[in-house]
């Protein structure tokens, strides 16, 4: 079976869903092709995994999405190969799709750096089912603690990473941690270890900003260890590259990501730095002016030789922009360089602690009025005013209810408003390993 479209998008995440939602505005024919029938936000996948939002507030059904986009169409599929070349891809039931563009905005996978184990016995931060998967172990821990069924040692958790991912998801566990101990559901809070090889954590953050961090989380009984690599992991500990070992049942993965296999592979395409795709400043592949990468499949260029972080906010620009400039070239305009509009940076460590560097000189705050900012930015990113609802909702509770996480921990899941009856509008979430 073959099929064309104008344009083939591959990957429903913030880049593709932006170039898709841009093209479909003007009309223009679309084919969307995800394995998930979900659009998850990245960024909050560690509120997912600490019991502060239900997988539903952050997993849109692409279906929802683009109710209002009839050109726009969506294929859930798993992709088994790119052929740039033919502007197309192949889907695993053998068919092929092609149009007169097409889109690589395949997103990420993490990257483990040929750590021996980490694949087996990590716990990787990067999709819905990673955090849903995550809770649910953080949890049956808990319960078996409770029941005196595990030492209390079984609640030590080694997070790798000391950058944004590492340091929300240390933050909002040593703040559960203590609500359990707390509201005496655990005997004692579980030790959280937080490691890089970095001498500071959020390294790309200010001087100050690396401070405040390592003091609110030190603060609250977190252990950062710098300067030190994970030399294995174990199901049952975590060997350090200082010779020293840690026990633990739950080592999180927020070490790194790379390309999806489909574009590592993809004849045509020479990966450049973390298996992406080194785009020219147009976001299209060199040789190939009618197909473009975006988002975190590509390494975008800046000034002096350095590409863009990989961030939600790059991914969303830079699929709108891929979509202007097809727009452009169906119009006999020549494309135009990306320019991103940098907004800052900006990490959660707890409650009322965040630190935000805003603003093309990077001014920064910390403190309540960056969490604040926090709060309001991630909220408007994401898709859908019934997700912005239940998330503003959770967050008040959690933020006036300091035991809200530890109770939702201890009983069940997150509540979710339920909007819908269809069950075609609420996300598929499977926990299947892919």
């Amino acid at each position: 079976m073959t099929g064309q479209r104008d344009v083939v998008v591959l990957g429903g995440g913030l880049a593709g869903v932006a170039c898709a939602r841009r093209l479909g505005d003007e009309g223009i024919g679309v084919t969307l092709v995800d394995r998930n029938d979900y659009h998850q936000f990245q960024p909050l996948l560690y509120q997912v995994a600490t019991a502060q939002l239900p997988a539903e507030d952050i997993a849109r059904p692409h279906r929802v999405i683009f109710r209002d986009h009839p050109t726009v169409e969506v294929r859930t599929a798993r992709v088994t190969e790119l052929d740039v070349a033919g502007l197309g891809l192949t889907l695993a039931d053998g068919a092929k799709l092609s149009g007169s563009h097409l889109v690589i905005a395949a997103g990420a996978q993490p990257e483990f750096f040929g750590v021996p184990g980490a694949a087996e016995h990590a716990f990787p931060l990067y999709s819905v089912a990673d955090a849903v998967r995550l809770r649910r172990h953080v949890q049956d821990l808990v319960r078996a603690v409770a029941d005196k069924e595990l030492g209390q040692d079984a609640l030590d958790i080694v997070v790798v990473g000391g950058g944004p991912t590492g340091v929300e998801i240390t933050g909002a566990l040593t703040e559960l941690m203590a609500a359990l101990a707390s509201t005496d559901h655990i005997p004692h809070a579980g030790r959280i270890f937080l490691i890089d090889r970095g001498s500071a954590l959020l390294g790309a953050f200010s001087h100050r900003s690396h401070e405040y961090a390592h003091k609110r989380l030190t603060d609250h009984g977190a252990e950062p260890r710098l300067d030190t690599g994970v030399a294995a992991v174990h199901a049952d500990r975590v060997e350090l590259d200082d010779g020293t070992a840690i026990p633990t049942r739950t080592v999180i993965w927020g070490g790194g990501e790379s390309a999806a296999p489909v574009v590592q592979a993809a004849p045509g395409l020479e990966p450049g730095r973390g298996g992406r795709v080194d785009v020219l400043p147009d976001l299209t592949v060199k040789g190939h002016p009618d197909v473009y990468a975006i988002g975190d499949a590509a390494n975008i260029p800046v000034r002096h030789g350095k590409t863009l972080p990989q961030l939600g906010s790059v991914a969303q620009q830079s699929g709108e922009w891929a979509a202007a400039n097809i727009l452009r070239r169906r119009a006999g305009q020549p494309a135009k360089p990306f320019h991103y509009k940098d907004k800052g940076i900006m990490a959660m460590i707890g409650r009322n602690a965040a630190v935000a560097e805003v603003g093309k000189h990077r001014h920064q705050i910390d403190g309540p009025l960056a969490f604040a900012a926090w709060l309001g930015v991630h909220a408007m990113l994401l898709s859908g005013v019934h997700s912005k609802v239940d998330a503003f909702l959770s967050w008040a509770w959690d933020y006036f209810e300091r035991d809200h996480a530890a109770t939702v921990e201890w009983s069940a899941r997150p509540h979710r408003i339920v909007w819908s009856d269809d069950d075609a509008d609420h996300p598929h979430i499977s926990l299947g390993r892919s």
